[in-house]
């Protein structure tokens, strides 16, 4: 009666439409579970549905009569759970796959799980594990060929499977989505890769494309190492014969490896020696291995090998440093054999033309400081050969006593053009003495003396190479500190534009005569990265003096192409403020040697930045400036140890500036300058 009553009130919840929680508390209860048992039994088959999938019938009504009451109540209330498209789409599926069933299941491959509007439904699957492999009979096979669930939940299964397969595919399309785009933005990574520094490791360099590349050298000196060790243990422990034999292959596998440092450049002897000098580690590893010896040997061997790297990279340092300090033979050449020729000329053949331009303010004065007459050559060829109108541009050229003649001969024989050039001897500035300039004065003293020419006499190489940079002779010179008086070089001018002799002009210039400074003196291109020339780098904050006047993280800037305002240089006093900082760092407390770091000081709060375009930096120490950055560039610089006149020089960027060399000059010929 209770259960009559419970379909009775089942059948007026569904009519009356109230509350579904007890009408599924009350199917499961009653209905689903006494059904699941009975199909995990194998009564409940696909033979009960019809046809048409609208009606149940009983394959076997002896079975229906061994089953108790419940089994029949079951049975009558399936056709009322299930609508007639579900009845069909489980007669199909039954049709398709046979009798449901463990095995069913397992040879398909259904999953335990299935995720329906949103929410995974985790479905237990009945008696999952294995039964033992028996022999089985045909009753025994159709008990347990028999589905576990009911075609209600095949169907739902089913469409679960569907719905899953279809939401995988849009994952796996997801997915694939994603790895292109995660493939795209690491090809743009790769593309900005700072190898700015000389060496640096790179993921993309072409060497390590193979993983397994020169591995037979590196098999050898791994070889000769190991056996190093051995030799020294089996001295320790008296093996004498050992260590002779270990002695000999490393001999031979040095003969055989000799200057290779690559695979294709072994002989073929090697794969024999490579084999011998296995076999006797082999053996030395029987006889005498002890790990303790093996790391301490390995640890001292690091620890010398570390040394010897720190006194190359300061021998290398030195010999770089001197390198680039002295005059290639050619050069020094040209300069002796220009400076006869002039000093042959008659006095009044010594002339340039058009000297009334010198000090005409409405035409591009540009001031050039060098002692070095192919340097010299380069800038002017390479700044008129860009000019839009060559006549307004005038040079005005400072060199030493011992250059001065070289450098008029050289461009009395080349004259620029319809240009303007003019060519003084900075030994003639009578009023630039030590009564007015400081740094001639500092020179004078006995303890700049000492410190230039007699202080610190090392020995070797590597000693003497800490303070080599800050004993360039250039300090020594006055035309490097000729940019701190150009409106007493030039007192009828306005403006000027500074230029080095390592540059190379590659597009007219006239376009910064039209840059307005804001009231700076100073225009110039700035250098600073994250952290790199950035005051700091340049001063020493910890004095005092520094500190209080200046930010360490101020950008610095580069000398070699700079536009100087020389009406705000007179306004400001900047001549004062120069010899002002120069005057307090006599001991070099605040600075070493050079023109940069006062210059900064100088100029600190008086610079505009240029455009980046206008003057390109590096090309004498980056090797990874990207070429289409250079040939945009207005200006290139050298700046650095390898200058383009030296054997030091970058390949890559010579030819900017061999460009502007004439090679075909019988001087240049004779003199034996080549490309």
């Amino acid at each position: 009666m209770a259960i009559k009553k419970g379909g009775s009130s089942l059948g007026r919840n569904r009519g009356g439409g109230g509350s579904r929680f007890p009408v599924l508390t009350l199917v499961l209860i009653l209905v689903l579970f006494p059904m699941v048992f009975f199909i995990g039994r194998g009564i409940y088959t696909s033979d009960f549905i019809d046809q048409n999938g609208s009606s149940i019938s009983i394959s076997n009504h002896q079975e229906l009569q061994d089953v108790d009451w419940r089994t029949k109540l079951a049975l009558k209330h399936v056709k009322s759970l299930f609508s007639k498209e579900v009845m069909d789409v489980i007669k199909a599926s039954t049709d398709d796959m046979g009798p449901l069933s463990l095995d069913s299941f397992r040879k398909n491959n259904f999953s335990a799980s299935w995720k329906i509007d949103g929410q995974e439904n985790v479905i237990d699957m009945v008696n999952m594990q294995e039964a033992p492999k028996v022999k089985h009979n045909i009753s025994v096979d159709a008990d347990h060929t028999r589905s576990d669930d009911s075609p209600a939940n095949l169907a739902r299964r089913q469409l679960r499977e569907k719905r899953r397969e279809k939401r995988a595919a849009d994952l796996l399309k997801q997915d694939d989505d994603v790895i292109i785009k995660l493939e795209n933005a690491a090809i743009e990574r790769s593309k900005s890769v700072d190898s700015a520094v000389l060496g640096k490791y790179s993921i993309w360099r072409k060497e390590t494309d193979n993983e397994n590349i020169d591995t037979t050298v590196r098999l050898m000196r791994d070889q000769m190492i190991m056996a190093r060790v051995y030799v020294s243990i089996a001295l320790m422990k008296n093996k004498t014969n050992l260590a002779n034999e270990l002695q000999t292959r490393i001999k031979e596998s040095q003969r055989a490896l000799g200057d290779s440092t690559t695979d294709n450049d072994l002989n073929h002897g090697a794969p024999e020696k490579i084999k011998a000098m296995g076999q006797s580690l082999s053996k030395a590893r029987d006889q005498v291995y002890d790990c303790k010896l093996v790391t301490g040997k390995l640890r001292a061997m690091l620890q010398s090998a570390d040394e010897q790297v720190r006194s190359l990279k300061k021998q290398s340092t030195f010999l770089s440093q001197l390198a680039a300090k002295t005059i290639p033979n050619g050069i020094h050449c040209l300069s002796m054999r220009l400076t006869i020729e002039y000093y042959l000329l008659p006095p009044e053949k010594r002339k340039f033309p058009k000297s009334e331009n010198l000090e005409n303010p409405s035409l591009y004065h540009y001031a050039l400081f060098s002692d070095n007459v192919l340097a010299a050559s380069v800038v002017v060829n390479s700044t008129i050969m860009n000019a839009k109108e060559p006549e307004k541009h005038v040079f005005h050229l400072v060199s030493d006593k011992l250059n001065f003649g070289a450098m008029n001969m050289w461009f009395l024989l080349n004259p620029p053009g319809n240009a303007t050039i003019h060519v003084e001897n900075v030994d003639e500035f009578k009023w630039l003495n030590s009564s007015y300039c400081p740094v001639l004065r500092q020179l004078e003293s006995a303890a700049m003396k000492e410190f230039y020419f007699k202080a610190d006499h090392h020995t070797t190489l590597s000693a003497g190479s800490s303070n080599l940079k800050y004993r360039n002779p250039k300090y020594l010179s006055m035309l490097n500190h000729l940019r701190f008086y150009l409106p007493q070089v030039y007192p009828k001018l306005n403006k000027i534009l500074f230029l080095d002799d390592d540059i190379v002009v590659q597009k007219d210039l006239t376009g910064l005569w039209k840059v307005d400074l804001h009231g700076k003196v100073n225009g110039a291109v700035e250098t600073c990265g994250e952290s790199f020339h950035r005051f700091d780098k340049y001063l020493n904050f910890s004095n005092p003096h520094i500190a209080r006047n200046f930010d360490p993280n101020a950008c610095g800037w580069a000398y070699g192409m700079n536009m100087f305002d020389l009406k705000q240089w007179k306004k400001r006093d900047i001549t004062g403020i120069y010899h002002k900082w120069q005057n307090m760092n006599e001991d070099r407390v605040l600075w070493k040697l050079g023109t940069l770091p006062p210059g900064l000081m100088t100029f600190y709060g008086l610079t505009h930045p240029l455009n980046k375009s206008w003057h390109v930096l590096g090309l004498g120490y980056n090797p990874s400036i990207d070429k289409s950055e250079i040939e945009n560039a207005a200006v290139i610089h050298y700046n650095g140890n390898m200058k383009p006149w030296l054997e030091l020089a970058m390949t890559r960027y010579h030819s900017y500036w061999v460009k502007y060399i004439k090679f075909d000059h019988p001087y240049i010929r004779g003199c034996k300058i080549n490309e």
